[in-house]
């Protein structure tokens, strides 16, 4: 329970950074271009919300430790069009829990890294060695390749738009709202069409996903697959 309580404190100081990551990602990139750069596809776009009139939201859950039954019977008996953004660690030891939700569900896995880094800190070789080990591990595993990205932390640069779609997403999808181990006492955001819900494969991942689902049914909003919404 320590090591679980650090984790989420640990979490809520990242998050509070995460804005002030943003804004230097766009003011400026932490690492120049990769190396013939003229020969690199055009840069992925990022997404944290999605334009549209549909009345939709997207649930979107990170990482992939914690193998929750109860969240897993709650994503399958509601047909969630989750979005899974897996690390290859976190199901090697356990990949029937999202066998059953990609085999039986409508949940379907996408980019997270390999070993979660901040991947400002990497070159582009090092962030290809992130972005595409995930992609060619989840394609073995799993048989489907994922198509969006997450960065680790919701923290990106130049060179990871440039090497994302590379390594075959079509978008770099942070979120709207984040949800994760806030509980019922903590401030409940107005859910909007094309909100990007965040969660995590936590302990508290079936409270978390009970509370989103319930918001998004009091604002008359479904959620959708968010892969379907993203254009090529």
């Amino acid at each position: 329970m320590l090591r679980l309580r650090l984790r989420h404190a640990v979490r809520g100081a990242l998050a509070a950074l995460v804005p002030l990551a943003l804004l230097g990602a766009v003011g400026g990139p932490a690492h120049a271009a990769p190396e013939g750069a003229a020969a690199w596809p055009e840069p992925a776009p990022v997404v944290s919300r999605v334009e549209t009139t549909d009345p939709v939201v997207f649930i979107t859950i990170d990482d992939g430790w914690f193998h929750d039954p109860a969240a897993a019977k709650l994503l399958l008996d509601r047909r969630v069009p989750a979005s899974l953004f897996l690390l290859p660690g976190a199901y090697s030891y356990d990949s029937g829990y999202f066998h059953q939700l990609l085999d039986h569900g409508r949940s379907r896995v996408e980019n997270h890294s390999v070993d979660h880094p901040y991947l400002t800190t990497l070159d582009a070789a090092g962030q290809k060695a992130e972005i595409c080990g995930a992609r060619d591990a989840h394609l073995a595993e799993f048989g489907d390749g994922p198509r969006l990205l997450r960065p680790p932390f919701g923290v990106y640069d130049a060179t990871t738009l440039t090497v994302a779609r590379t390594c075959g997403a079509k978008a770099v999808v942070t979120w709207t709202h984040n949800f994760t181990g806030v509980g019922e006492s903590g401030p409940a955001p107005e859910l909007k069409a094309g909100d990007i819900i965040l969660l995590h494969f936590e302990p508290t991942l079936e409270q978390d996903l009970k509370r989103a689902l319930d918001l998004a049914e009091a604002a008359g909003l479904k959620p959708a697959p968010l892969r379907e919404y993203v254009p090529e």
